[in-house]
């Protein structure tokens, strides 16, 4: 892992053994186990207290199943969620999809198996994150826009020309040292 921080994780899986094999290999392979959950709901608990990198969830747990779990983590947006199974139906990996699930792996699995699930699953968070970050950025553009638009049409109204409004709403932006957007929305009042 080098350089970059230490990538921490939330294990949820009912059955002792196999989730100590499992912290051991996470370890082995550079990452950091956080917490450790035998059912989904201590899971998400976990999840939403100790905000890790990754989730890796067992598809079958008591009080909450591993689906279930990832759909609490997803509108919690807190983490990409990774799920072990012994079950791999179409069926599951489509629940599973629909649940927010951005990696899958089958058991039986070995320590070389975990790595590749967790880092495209990182992978295709951050991906989301970014589209996500970029569709935030496009709506408050529009908005700001949507609002000088409005402000030069008022100015137009007292008598300014378009292009007489915007030079007054520029001159006016860098007078205050204020956003175009914050002037036009004094002016709309």
């Amino acid at each position: 892992m080098g350089s970059q921080h230490e990538v921490t994780i939330v294990v949820g899986e009912d059955e002792a053994l196999i989730r100590m094999d499992l912290v051991e290999m996470l370890a082995d392979e550079g990452y950091v186990v956080v917490g450790q959950a035998s059912d989904g709901a201590e899971a998400v608990r976990l999840v939403l207290e100790l905000r890790p990198d990754v989730v890796l969830l067992d598809m079958k747990m008591p009080v909450m199943d591993g689906l279930a779990a990832a759909e609490h983590i997803r509108e919690a947006d807190v983490a990409p969620v990774v799920m072990l199974t012994a079950f791999s139906q179409r069926a599951l990996v489509d629940r599973a999809a629909e649940a927010g699930v951005m990696g899958y792996v089958v058991k039986p699995f070995s320590q070389s198996d975990l790595s590749p699930a967790i880092e495209i699953a990182r992978a295709r968070w951050a991906e989301r994150k970014g589209a996500e970050m970029r569709a935030s950025d496009l709506q408050g553009r529009l908005a700001a826009r949507t609002l000088i638009d409005r402000a030069k049409a008022a100015l137009q109204a007292q008598g300014m020309t378009e292009a007489e409004a915007f030079r007054h709403l520029q001159r006016l932006a860098m007078d205050g040292r204020k956003s175009m957007a914050d002037v036009a929305a004094e002016i709309l009042g």
